[in-house]
């Protein structure tokens, strides 16, 4: 192959005639650009004509270089005549110079103030507040639609979504609360030994799994398992428009797919609430009679002379409220999802973050409540 060359053979009354000569392909040196603008400006041409008498084999490097060269040229006002280069350069060059080209994604960002920061924070905020009141007000107009049967969702449905909540997810709620239950009795043991109250192990398990860590720890698996999963159902029906079609079709998407999944979390999550208070119970029976000496028998009479009635429905009430919170989390996620597949992974993440969030803060304002009413 012949060496590329770019050659300005002639510049007379302001107007310069440059031959290409070589082979402009894939190997060969293509002149450097910034090479050719120093010479021109040294001619100070007002028109520049090629010549391509000499060009042999070309392919887009040629066409590049002259894309180079026209944007100088455009900026110096210097005419630039390529009637005799080959046509198909002339086509090729012609449809790169159609389309503008982009700018750099790698743009520095503009710090801004920490008024605009806070003022755009809470523009946000705001219009984050307003979709979930408005999801929870349809969802809410949903729930009077089921009271007077007009509800429009396929039983199937509730049961199959019932059955995930509930017994698909008894090998996970069996392993926590059995951990919770050893972990509770374990720190209590240590402590309590040392005045020779190793039999009020009891009270602490049975207590604390009741009242509070059945409950919790239990909506906090349902909203890492089941609200996730519930958002990114949603979220892939939202991506596949699945969604518009019931609206299309006159169905509310509200009764359709977020009711039953809530009506399931509302049944199921108290009896995996009072599952875990009994595999808790029995997580704390396990380290009193392995570390403590005590009798099967004797802890499970201090536990039944620790609890009442009154302390399972605290936590029964609480796992109702969870509940609720848990499937608002994950549905409305979902239905706000975006219509890419990366936005499918962020509303599950949403959901995940927003239910454990919501279930610690109403845990905090019924415990308050509970005190206050001495409940």
């Amino acid at each position: 192959m012949k060496k590329c060359q770019f050659n300005l053979v002639k510049c007379e009354q302001n107007i310069a005639e440059a031959e290409l000569q070589g082979d402009w392909m894939m190997g060969n040196m293509v002149p450097d650009i910034e090479d050719v603008k120093q010479r021109l400006q040294q001619h100070s041409c007002a028109q520049l004509h090629l010549n391509s008498d000499q060009l042999g084999g070309w392919d887009s490097r040629l066409v590049l270089f002259l894309f180079e060269l026209e944007k100088y040229c455009q900026q110096h006002a210097i005419t630039l005549n390529m009637t005799a280069l080959p046509a198909a350069a002339q086509g090729l060059l012609k449809q790169a110079s159609a389309f503008p080209v982009r700018e750099s994604g790698n743009k520095e960002k503009q710090e801004s103030s920490f008024v605009a920061r806070l003022g755009l924070a809470t523009l946000f905020f705001y219009s984050e507040t307003q979709k979930m009141l408005a999801f929870v007000g349809e969802v809410c107009l949903s729930a009077g639609r089921l009271t007077r049967g007009k509800a429009c969702f396929r039983q199937r449905d509730l049961w199959l979504i019932m059955q995930e909540c509930g017994p698909g997810a008894l090998a996970i709620v069996t392993l926590i609360s059995l951990l919770v239950g050893l972990i509770l009795a374990f720190v209590g043991a240590m402590q309590l030994k040392i005045f020779g109250a190793q039999i009020y192990v009891a009270n602490l398990v049975g207590l604390g799994m009741a009242r509070e860590m059945g409950a919790m720890m239990t909506a906090i698996i349902m909203a890492g398992r089941t609200g996730a999963a519930f958002a990114s159902q949603l979220g892939s029906m939202q991506v596949n428009e699945e969604i518009d079609a019931l609206e299309t079709l006159g169905i509310s998407p509200i009764d359709f797919l977020v009711l039953p999944r809530m009506l399931a979390l509302i049944f199921m999550l108290p009896l995996l609430c009072l599952y875990a208070d009994f595999m808790g119970i029995l997580g704390g029976l396990m380290v009193s009679v392995s570390l403590l000496d005590l009798s099967m028998v004797e802890y499970l009479i201090q536990t039944k002379s620790a609890l009442e009635l009154n302390d399972f429905l605290t936590g029964l009430i609480k796992s109702c409220v969870f509940g609720v919170l848990v499937a608002l989390s994950g549905c409305l996620s979902g239905m706000q999802c975006g219509r890419s597949s990366s936005s499918v992974g962020d509303a599950a993440t949403a959901a995940v973050v927003a239910g454990i969030v919501s279930i610690v803060v109403a845990d905090a304002i019924l415990t308050v409540v509970y005190q206050i009413i001495g409940f």
